[in-house]
């Protein structure tokens, strides 16, 4: 987590008001840092502009990378480890593959998926996390605005502009 980082935080109500207010915020020329809720507001990421994840391709490669690794070890086995003799042949059968196939596929990508979104969300279990407010986990929406991305606005602009919006409060948040 980085050091000596202040945010001024606008607090909303409504869901409805808080996709108004990130428009309008938006729009001033404002950068919005992030948006807490306590549950999902439908279209919030279109409103935020944020792109598209590309979590479902690290999963389609981890996938890949299960399917690979266990066709080549039952193959392996099957093959040159210890030759087996199923059913009066000698070669390996692709539908006897498929049920741990299938298992390893699913176990890879899952595992790769979490492992890609710690990374990405920066979740490590030495880290702090960093609380704005309380309130978003029960009934109130946080956007927090970083004063040192936004320095060209000064505070008292900055806290106009979110209570123009429909915060219902503004408050000033510093992590030492």
């Amino acid at each position: 987590m980085e050091r000596d980082k202040n945010f001024i935080l606008g607090v909303y109500d409504d869901e409805d008001v808080l996709l108004d207010a990130i428009s309008k915020v938006r729009g001033s020329g404002v950068k919005i840092h992030e948006v807490y809720s306590p549950f999902p507001v439908h279209g919030i990421d279109d409103v935020l502009g944020y792109k598209r994840s590309k979590l479902p391709i690290a999963a389609f490669l981890f996938g890949m990378l299960g399917t690979t690794l266990a066709l080549t070890m039952q193959f392996y086995m099957m093959k040159f480890d210890w030759p087996m003799i199923i059913g009066g042949k000698d070669h390996a059968a692709v539908p006897d593959f498929i049920p741990v196939t299938f298992e390893l596929t699913v176990l890879l990508a899952a595992f790769g998926m979490v492992g890609v979104f710690m990374i990405a969300s920066n979740l490590k279990p030495w880290g702090q996390p960093r609380i704005f407010d309380i309130r978003i986990t029960d009934d109130k929406h946080v956007m927090a605005i970083d004063l040192a991305v936004n320095s060209s606005m000064a505070e008292n602009q900055l806290t106009d502009v979110l209570k123009n919006s429909g915060a219902s409060e503004v408050n000033f948040k510093s992590f030492e």
